[in-house]
């Protein structure tokens, strides 16, 4: 048996930043150990570096058989190569001594605009190191563990430094009669955020009806998936985190209110250049009224891996 031979199999990976992240065209380096309670012949210890996507999703009832089912799939890259191999000028296997033995590996991902690591609810985008352990006269034996891969984006784009904004108004209304506006005026100091961060939302809130209206600050996340072509499309809504602001109260004007929204560390960054499936965010504020809908403001947002800075206000010089 294999697991009573081989024990304690790690791949340890030399990262170089404290995510523990890859990224398009990165060295990757490390080593593999175990630990062999009996001599063993091996023919090879081989490595697969690859990247691909996959989405699925079905629809309709019936059971199983009646559900139609939609799937894609992509690969970016499927790389191999040996840590170990047989000594070819005899073709013999190699004998390996009980004990702990440790190997080292380096291999390098492509360069190319691949995608970030993403779980989602139809579909996944993963990026592996596989490792197998060849044997005389017995089925390879794999060891898998999957990278952390992020696509880095240019932050220094104005668009992802400029602050968005936005507004919307209604008038509450009651069989035959109807009340004063309710407005708000939002803005976001940027678009793009790092994973964990605090995003802070400036509210302007006037309130001429007889009713309390509160603020709700969401963070949505889209997940749309496509089979190939983009002939058919699925999308998913997951609602990642919220808070809300101090109440307007009626009859009241000019109302400032700063509500401060934390985005949860672990939300996987922006998918965009993926042609079977992409993930978006927006930041949505809302104005509740009971018995009423929601007056509602929509700005999309990027999650990316490093820190954007907001834009610097504008300086008027007079004389």
């Amino acid at each position: 048996m294999f697991e009573s031979t081989f024990k304690n199999f790690k791949i340890n990976f030399n990262t170089s930043n404290a995510r523990n992240s890859f990224s398009s065209g990165d060295i990757i380096t490390g080593h593999i150990s175990f630990d062999l309670t009996k001599e063993t012949k091996i023919t090879s210890i081989s490595m697969a570096l690859t990247g691909k996507a996959n989405i699925h999703w079905s629809q309709g009832g019936g059971g199983k058989r009646r559900r139609k089912h939609y799937s894609a799939k992509l690969d970016f890259f499927d790389l191999k190569a040996a840590i170990v191999q047989e000594n070819g000028a005899v073709g013999k296997a190699i004998k390996l001594q009980p004990g702990t033995h440790l190997y080292p590996f380096t291999c390098q991902i492509p360069q190319g605009d691949f995608p970030s690591s993403f779980k989602g609810i139809h579909g996944q985008i993963v990026y592996s190191l596989t490792v197998s352990i060849n044997r005389p006269w017995h089925m390879s034996k794999n060891f898998e563990t999957e990278l952390n891969f992020v696509n880095h984006i240019d932050v220094n784009q104005p668009e992802l430094r400029a602050p968005l904004s936005g507004s919307n108004s209604m008038t509450l209304c009651c069989l035959w009669c109807s009340s004063g506006p309710i407005t708000m005026t939002v803005s976001v100091e940027k678009k793009a955020f790092l994973p964990g961060e605090m995003a802070k939302v400036i509210c302007e809130f006037s309130n001429a009806s007889s009713k309390t209206a509160t603020p709700k600050v969401k963070l949505q996340q889209k997940q749309i998936y496509y089979t190939h072509n983009k002939v058919h499309q699925r999308i998913g809504y997951r609602h990642l985190a919220s808070t809300t602001g101090e109440p307007v109260r009626a009859h009241t004007s000019d109302v400032h209110s700063e509500i401060r929204l934390t985005i949860p560390a672990a939300s996987a960054l922006t998918i965009s250049n993926c042609s079977i499936l992409v993930n978006e965010y927006m930041i949505e504020v809302n104005l509740s009224v009971i018995a009423h809908p929601d007056l509602t403001v929509l700005f999309p947002i990027i999650l990316c891996d490093e820190p954007v800075f907001p834009q610097p206000p504008t300086v008027l010089y007079t004389d």
